[in-house]
């Protein structure tokens, strides 16, 4: 049992609160923790839509996601009955001044009646062409005015480019303090996502081996089997690049490339982060190709079931050049990283739907068996698994039983599932006792987020005004188009995926 520490009393304010964020992962998460025993008994969640809904069948639907969603499976309705208490709903126009009136009244009423300061969250589960409206609305009831408890979460994607990202920060700041800002990007709060800062500061074993003399090569791969399904419309104006590249993957690259912190204090950990974006090489236009390949998924056969070219998907240009993959090569130019290639890759329709870290360790410099004990030898690897199934792998050599010397690869496997029989927290559950704490740890920076923009603008750029003339390129069920097998193929490599549940040799 963990040693809980109640937090201090808070009222959270959900825009966006008849959504399917809401619906499907923030209500799931807050009623996770309650149970658990982390919120403080003084909390309110209020959740503001501009779908009219009664209080009761709107409980309702939010008990039916809980069931649905909850990684503790159906409520029980004794525990359901309290938690509910909680929650209210408003209905409401998140342009009309007279919300956010309702919403600072909301405020003062909870705060006499527990008759001290609460931690007060503004949480941002709406389409971003409503962030800077609902900002203004709360800088005009002056919900902003408390820096040490008033707290904005804002959900990706925060820009589409560069240029809407830094006039995003800009209007943010001029409201806020960033240390009330909470950029959330869900895949940081995965158990397996922060275990790799453990995994490698809290080991002696593994940092003097994390560089550029032992490690050759490193991947990110998160792929989907999923096409867009009804996001057509999103993803059009978004496409891999934007939904997945520049926030998922790479935050995890940051992770993985990341000096070691002086200390885990919030901005110590994101300075360190930072450090990786800003010595990332940067990628010219005319090089594009060079590091870069993108893809779009053609109908086919999916596990028996066929499923639409992207082209057919709702919402979608039959003539769109929107990339549903994306594949790049990066290189970190600093000390530890010098020369060793990053390549991380992203897609929907793909032939599993995994998130996934290899690191791959350069061959030893002398080959002393004979040839005929090294047959199956394969190089030393480890393998991150961030989802659906959570721990760490590490591939080795040993001998084979037996009366000759025979090398044969074996794993060493750490599985969450197998490890800890206590329910393994959701990534919003952990965030969003993050932001009620006020650890913004794992929160992205206004400079982070930039610098992020910054080294995909030439990819963005190259691709939109040079459509590609093959799409689609790669069918549904498979791992992408051919062209990205060539972007690492040419350096001597191909792309690694052990399945994580053997234990034994493939």
């Amino acid at each position: 049992m963990e040693n809980i520490t109640k937090t201090k009393p808070t009222i959270i304010n959900i825009f966006g609160g008849s959504g399917d964020l809401t619906w499907r992962k923030l209500i799931p998460a807050l009623y996770n923790l309650f149970l658990d025993g982390w919120l403080n008994e003084k909390f309110s969640i209020i959740c503001i839509g501009r779908t009219e809904m009664k209080d009761g069948e709107f409980i309702q639907k939010l008990k039916d996601g809980v069931d649905q969603f909850s990684r503790r499976g159906k409520t029980k309705k004794e525990e359901w009955d309290i938690f509910s208490k909680y929650v209210t709903y408003k209905t409401g126009d998140f342009s009309n001044k007279d919300l956010f009136i309702g919403i600072k009244k909301d405020v003062a009423v909870f705060e006499k009646e527990i008759n001290e300061n609460a931690n007060k969250i503004y949480y941002l589960a709406v389409n971003p062409q409503f962030f800077e409206g609902i900002a203004d609305g709360l800088k005009d009831a002056g919900l902003n005015e408390d820096v040490e408890h008033a707290r904005l979460v804002i959900e990706k994607p925060f820009g589409t480019d560069l240029e809407s990202a830094k006039a995003l920060n800009v209007k943010l700041l001029n409201i806020f303090e960033e240390k009330q800002l909470y950029r959330i990007d869900h895949y940081l709060g995965k158990e397996t996502v922060q275990n790799i800062l453990a995994f490698r500061f809290a080991n002696a074993m593994f940092e003097p081996l994390w560089n550029r003399n032992y490690i050759d090569n490193i991947q990110i791969t998160v792929s989907e089997k999923i096409g867009v399904e009804d996001r057509g419309a999103y993803y059009e104006h978004s496409g891999a690049l934007r939904d997945m590249v520049q926030n998922h993957v790479m935050q995890l690259l940051c992770l993985i490339a990341m000096e070691p912190p002086v200390s885990f204090d919030a901005d110590e950990i994101r300075n360190r982060k930072a450090d990786v974006l800003h010595a990332i090489r940067k990628i010219r236009r005319e090089d594009v190709h060079e590091f870069a390949s993108r893809g779009q998924y053609a109908g086919g056969w999916q596990e028996g079931e066929q499923v639409k070219g992207y082209r057919q998907e709702k919402s979608v240009d039959t003539d769109s050049n929107t990339e549903t993959f994306a594949a790049i090569k990066f290189f970190i130019d600093n000390w530890r990283w010098s020369n060793v290639p990053f390549y991380v890759r992203s897609g929907k329709r793909m032939q599993q739907s995994i998130s996934v870290i290899t690191v791959q360790f350069k061959p030893v410099p002398h080959q002393s068996f004979p040839e005929e004990a090294i047959e199956n030898w394969q190089p030393n690897r480890m393998i991150i698994n961030i989802q659906p199934d959570m721990g760490i792998r590490i591939r080795f050599q040993a001998k084979k039983p037996g009366l000759k010397m025979q090398l044969n690869p074996v794993d060493m496997l750490f599985n969450y599932t197998d490890t800890y029989s206590s329910g393994i927290p959701e990534g919003y559950e952990t965030l969003l006792l993050d932001v009620i704490e006020g650890d913004a740890t794992l929160f992205m920076r206004a400079d982070q987020v930039e610098a992020a923009w910054e080294i995909l603008m030439p990819i963005l750029s190259m691709w939109r005004d040079n459509p590609s003339v093959n799409f689609p390129n790669y069918s549904a069920g498979t791992n992408g188009p051919e062209t990205s097998e060539a972007l690492i193929a040419k350096d001597g490599n191909n792309w690694i995926i052990l399945p994580f549940e053997k234990k034994n040799n493939e």
